[in-house]
């Protein structure tokens, strides 16, 4: 005869936010687009018939780099402000993380305007312009959203409507700039390493 066992509360069941749950569910839709983007990008890998290549236009953008794989860490300390109910210290480490990806867009829109007002490579260059700037745009385009979302939630700290109780949401935000970072790592790899 078996005896039904107690079931305590650390061993209860619990359904997983709804937020993380659509933001998780949104980051594979987008991370499956962003694989179609990197094989189309490999595929092309060096089948212009002119030029100008990556290797004699493309320079390794370190600062924008160091900037986006950065804010991931100030993204952390805010959420870690929060869950302790320290909402100068959120809204301090969140500014901080809306600046760097700021200065991560200031980078890009630099080269971008280098690559085509000195280089001459647009979209209608040649294949590696195609790919070269659907791919990274797709990126800063994404870095754009999380910026605003970024600049939005800061602006609402900054009023006074943002609680520790916000800690859900926020958080599910943080995942998806988490993203947003971990796809940058891919696409430097790709573009500026491996495609050189």
């Amino acid at each position: 005869m078996s005896h039904p066992q107690a079931t305590t509360p650390e061993a209860a069941w619990a359904l997983p936010p709804r937020d993380h749950v659509g933001m998780i569910c949104l980051i594979v839709a987008e991370s499956a687009m962003f694989v179609i983007f990197v094989v189309a990008y490999l595929f092309y890998l060096g089948k212009s018939t002119y030029g100008p290549t990556p290797r004699e236009v493309l320079s390794t953008p370190v600062i924008g780099t160091v900037c986006l794989l950065s804010s991931s860490g100030t993204i952390l300390l805010a959420e870690r402000a929060m869950v302790r109910g320290r909402m100068r210290a959120f809204a301090a480490a969140w500014g901080a993380t809306a600046a760097l990806g700021a200065a991560f867009l200031v980078g890009t829109a630099r080269e971008w305007a280098h690559l085509i007002g000195q280089d001459h490579l647009t979209p209608a260059t040649n294949l590696f312009g195609t790919t070269y700037y659907s791919l990274v745009g797709l990126h800063a385009l994404h870095v754009t959203v999380g910026l605003l979302l970024l600049t939005t939630v800061l602006l609402f700290t900054l009023a006074g409507k943002v609680t520790r109780r916000h800690a859900e949401p926020v958080g599910a935000l943080a995942l998806y700039w988490h993203f947003v970072d971990g796809v940058w790592v891919v696409v430097f790899s790709v573009v500026y390493l491996i495609g050189r």
